[in-house]
């Protein structure tokens, strides 16, 4: 089986400024636990790998996080959406850990710990550090613009990064990945009978 690492904020809930401290402040973005389902119907393993420095910062504990975590696990898994892990960064940017994106520590440990290769992987991130971490290991990223990711493709590609495809949202991500892995048409093309 095939994985999908899914970044968190701005990919599967609304990312928030002020950090999402409490289930009350975790809203799905629209389609992400259908497009997820999808995935799971489909024979992928889905794994979640976010950076949450607000642990370290002193702005949410780390217990909080976690029930955040299993709540939004079941309210996917309730919606057809298995994921199978989420592995989580709590460090600061200036801590210079291995796990925080765009370190690839978190693909690596769940590469040992789930038996994933991770050059068969896909991971879909807002972000140009979920992008790197992916390039990191082999894997095949692939850029949103939900939460930060217009943002960031409007300040410019970086010159030393690979270029990746781009999409709107995570349905939009999803759909590539099965037109990519021949599991869906590509679009404006029918569907043989």
């Amino acid at each position: 089986m095939k994985t999908v690492f899914v970044d968190r904020d701005g990919v599967i809930n609304v990312n928030r400024d002020d950090h999402v401290k409490c289930w009350k402040e975790f809203v799905f973005l629209p389609c992400v636990v259908q497009s997820l389902a999808e995935l799971t119907s489909f024979g992928f393993r889905i794994v979640v790998i976010t950076n949450q420095a607000a642990i370290n910062r002193g702005i949410v504990s780390r217990e909080s996080v976690e029930l955040i975590h299993t709540r939004m696990v079941a309210a996917l898994r309730s919606g057809g959406a298995v994921v199978e892990e989420v592995l989580c960064c709590p460090h600061r940017p200036e801590e210079a850990c291995e796990c925080r994106k765009p370190q690839p520590g978190l693909l690596l440990q769940a590469a040992i710990r789930l038996g994933i290769d991770l050059t068969e992987s896909y991971l879909i991130g807002d972000a140009l550090t979920d992008i790197r971490a992916a390039q990191e290991v082999g894997s095949h990223p692939i850029l949103v613009l939900t939460g930060r990711g217009l943002q960031q493709l409007r300040c410019g590609w970086p010159p030393d990064m690979p270029i990746c495809p781009v999409c709107a949202d995570l349905a939009a991500a999803v759909r590539h990945i099965l037109v990519r892995e021949g599991l869906a048409p590509p679009e404006g093309l029918p569907v043989a009978a």
